[in-house]
Order: C-alpha cells, then sequence, then structure tokens
C-alpha cells in the first residue's frame, strides 16, 4: 500500500483550518459575554496538533493511490468530528465524550439529531458551532462526491465524474472545480442568511439557519426548530434554499459554463422534482381529510416542508408528525432512504441509483417478454455500463442489509422496535430526527444508551460516506494491496 504520508499530511492541513474556524464562536463568546474559553482552548489544542500531524508527514508522496483515497475519506471525516467534539465538552454544557463526539458527527455528517436538552438556553457560540459543523459538512461532501468518490467507484457515483477521466470534463482541473463549488455553496449560504434576515430573523439566527439549510443539516438554534419562528415567509425561504441544496452543485457548474438547459434536461433533478410533487401530493391528502385542525392552506404548507426536509434529510420540523398518525411514519420511514441528488448536500440512497434500479427491472421485464432482443440502457443521454448497474444494485442492497444489522444492533442496547428501526434510518440515511416519544420531532438523543451513541456515529459515517468507502477499510486484502 505504500507510504500513507500524503494522507496523513493532507488531514493535518484539514485540522487546521478546524482549529481556525474555532476561532468565529470564540468571538461570538466575546460578543455574548460567554464566560468561557472553551473555544479559544479547542483552537489552540485543534491547530498545534493539526500542525504536528503536517510537520511529521513532509516528506509525503505527490499523489493519492485509490487506496489512500479510500483511507483519507474516512480519517478526514473521522479526525473532524474528534477534534470538533472539544467545544462541546470544554462549553458550559459539560457534555460527555460519547455525547461531544455523536453530537460533532451528526454535524459533519449533517445528519441533524442532537443530544442538548434546551438549545434555547445553550450558549451563543455552542449554537454557532453546530452550523458552522454542518455547513463544512455540506461543502465537504459536495466536494468529495465530485472529486473523490467517484474514482473509489462507489456505488455508482463513477457516473459524476469530473476529472479528465470521465466521461466529461467540465472544468480542466479538478481543484478549479472545488474551487467553483465552494464559490457557488458561499454565494448561496449569503444569499439564503439575507433572506431569513428579511423575513424577521435576527442576524444570528439567520446565518445560523443559513448555514444549515444550504448544507441540508437541520440544526437549529431552537428546540422547536423551524416551527419556533412560527412564519411561512421563513418556511417558503427554507423550502427554496434546502431545493437548492438538493440540486447537484454539478449542475451550477454546468449553467455557469453556458448549458441553460441543465436544471430542465437533468434526469435526476427532473426525478427529485417529480418525487417531491408526487410525495407532497400523497402527504396533504393525507392530511386534509384526516386534519380538521387547519385550512386547506396550512395542510399544503405542512405536508410540503415536512415532507421535503425529511426527503432531503434537512430534519426541520414546524409540527410533530408523530401525531398524524400510523401512515406519515411508514411513509417518512420511505423518504429517509431516498434522499436528495448526488452531488448535492443531501443524503440517502440517492434519486439516480433508484431510477437506475428501475431502468434495471424494466428492462428485466422486456427480457422475458422479448429475449432475443438486445436492449441498452441509458442514463442523462449515456449508456449505463453493467458494471456500474451491478454496483448501484451492491450499494442498495448493502444499504438495506446495514440498516437491518443497525436497527438489531439498537434493540439490543435497549431502544424500543420505533425508536431502534428509525433511529438506524434517520442515522444511516442523515436525516436528523427519529421516530417515537423519545428520538421523535419533539425528543432528542439524550436518553439513548452511549452504546446506542457510538452505534449511531458509526451509521452517521457510513450514511455519509456511502458506506463501501468505509466497509473496505474492514477487508484484509485492503492493507496488503
Amino acid at each position: 500500500m505504500g507510504s500513507n504520508k500524503t494522507v496523513f499530511f493532507i488531514t493535518g492541513i484539514l485540522v487546521v483550518v478546524l482549529g481556525i474556524f474555532m476561532t468565529v464562536p470564540y468571538g461570538i463568546q466575546i460578543i455574548y459575554s460567554e464566560n468561557n474559553n472553551s473555544f479559544l482552548a479547542s483552537s489552540i489544542v485543534t491547530i498545534f496538533i493539526g500542525i504536528l500531524i503536517i510537520l511529521i508527514n513532509l516528506k509525503k508522496d505527490n499523489q493519492l493511490n485509490l487506496q489512500q483515497a479510500f483511507l483519507f475519506s474516512v480519517i478526514a471525516w473521522v479526525s473532524i468530528a474528534l477534534f470538533g467534539s472539544l467545544p462541546f465538552m470544554l462549553s458550559n454544557l459539560k457534555l460527555s465524550f460519547s455525547d461531544a463526539f455523536f453530537e460533532s458527527m451528526s454535524g459533519i455528517t449533517t445528519t441533524g439529531s442532537t443530544v442538548i436538552l434546551d438549545l434555547d438556553s445553550s450558549p451563543k457560540s455552542i449554537l454557532l458551532w453546530r452550523a458552522i459543523m454542518q455547513w463544512l459538512g455540506g461543502i465537504g461532501i459536495i466536494v468529495m462526491a465530485t472529486t473523490v468518490l467517484p474514482l473509489l467507484k462507489v456505488g455508482g457515483m463513477q457516473l459524476f465524474k469530473t476529472d479528465s477521466s470521465g466521461t466529461e470534463k467540465i472544468l480542466p482541473k479538478t481543484i478549479e472545480v472545488a474551487a467553483t463549488i465552494i464559490t457557488i455553496y458561499l454565494t448561496l449560504t449569503l444569499l439564503c442568511a439575507a433572506v431569513y434576515w428579511f423575513q424577521g430573523m435576527n442576524i444570528f439566527d439567520s446565518i445560523a439557519h443559513s448555514f444549515t439549510t444550504l448544507a441540508t443539516g437541520g440544526f437549529s438554534t431552537h428546540n422547536e426548530s423551524i416551527g419556533y419562528f412560527k412564519n411561512p415567509g421563513i418556511e417558503i425561504t427554507a423550502t427554496i434554499f434546502i431545493i437548492l441544496g438538493s440540486i447537484p452543485f454539478i449542475a451550477y457548474l454546468k449553467f455557469i459554463k453556458g448549458n441553460k438547459k441543465i436544471f430542465h434536461e437533468d434526469v435526476q433533478i427532473r426525478g427529485f422534482v417529480y418525487l417531491l410533487l408526487i410525495s407532497i401530493l400523497i402527504m396533504f391528502i393525507y392530511l386534509f381529510i384526516n386534519n380538521n385542525d387547519h385550512s386547506f392552506q396550512d395542510n399544503l404548507r405542512i405536508s410540503s416542508f415536512n415532507v421535503l426536509s425529511i426527503l432531503s434529510g434537512t430534519g426541520y420540523v414546524t409540527d410533530d408528525f408523530g401525531l398524524w398518525g400510523e401512515f406519515p411514519l411508514i411513509f417518512f420511514i420511505f423518504l429517509m432512504f431516498i434522499g436528495g441528488c448526488a452531488g448535492s448536500t443531501t443524503c440517502g440512497i440517492k434519486v439516480f441509483r433508484l431510477q437506475i434500479l428501475f431502468l434495471f427491472i424494466k428492462n428485466q421485464i422486456k427480457k422475458l417478454i422479448y429475449p432475443n432482443r438486445v436492449i441498452v440502457l441509458s442514463y442523462n443521454n449515456k449508456k449505463i455500463e453493467e458494471n456500474f448497474i451491478n454496483s448501484v444494485i451492491i450499494f442498495i442492497f448493502s444499504y438495506l442489509f446495514l440498516f437491518l444489522i443497525i436497527s438489531m444492533l439498537l434493540s439490543i442496547t435497549g431502544l424500543d422496535f420505533l425508536s431502534a428501526v428509525s433511529g438506524a434510518a434517520t442515522a444511516i440515511s442523515n436525516v436528523g430526527p427519529g421516530l417515537g416519544d423519545m428520538i421523535g420531532p419533539n425528543g432528542n438523543f439524550s436518553q439513548v444508551s452511549n452504546t446506542s451513541k457510538w452505534i449511531l456515529s458509526f451509521a452517521m459515517l457510513l450514511g455519509r460516506l456511502e458506506i463501501f468507502a468505509v466497509l473496505v477499510l474492514f477487508l484484509p486484502s485492503f492493507w496488503r494491496s
């Protein structure tokens, strides 16, 4: 496998960058007179260790090979979650290591599950740090989804290559792709914050929520999430920017490069929009029939927002959907698994994989009727290779299989059936709230055991890094290659 100095060198740089970002909440501590230097101490420790890692690995290789790319994907995410947990432990909240790591992993993977009991009374610096973690996780996964993961051929992600080895060269260098994506991401974040402020949020809430909205993370500064504001304008704003975060950022690049029809022509985007509209219609009809306490407009608004929030993996809530009946619970678990588009900040199996799966099933049915006909499958006007289809099918099978394993492990730790199943689903799909009284929309994960938290943290990592990027590290052959 060779030297891994490059892996740790780049990881060290990321750790230093994380430490620099910790100075922002420290500024908030000063502004709001929080009598705590947790972020200053965390920043110093993080930057120091990051620099140390860089210095130890100065004699690095010039590039990463395939095995090192896998290793880097996992080490980078775990390292950021580990160092990101320091402020939670050192703050006035005094979270345990298990709780702090869970909160940090939930942030960087844009899951949105929390162990903090009272957000309304929590330090502003902590609330902002949670938002920053999700914002960094959102841009991190976009860059990985368009640069690293396709090279690893993770569950069909090779379809979205952007380098010269891919099927389409959008920009000449991967670094240019990453830089352009970051610029777009930052621009949309600033625009989102401005609109939130215009709709009535204070400056702090507007900034914090813009971070978590575009990252489709779902961390809020209030216990009632977006429902706290009781403002339809804020809900509409969140809806718009969640959709923008759910669209493949590679589409924005293509739009900038001159393809003005990309948002209409892209099969995955159309599929996501159709799925969203159909899901909203189903939930609206259900609420209209069964929820007589709200008007036509309120039922439409409530169903639209919460369906999008769950489908995209954002996890914002405006209403306790756990009280809507049994059908919404089953329906929302189904939506948790689907997620949004590949190359976006969203989570789950992703729309394109389901589209590929349906094309494959349709083709198999046609073969039963016309056994001698040669049918060529295509997606976005590109021929679909057999190995690509196989990777998609294996990914979906692995995703569902691991969901069952995680559910059983959580049940062993003492969680009830609904909490175990929804907890596994929300963790591996990076959604946030589960179902039931304990971890539902009005609950949190503070009451689950430490063992459950570590299982859930691992599930979050699995889901965010597309499963195979993590599981391959457990193969002995990986370390021998």
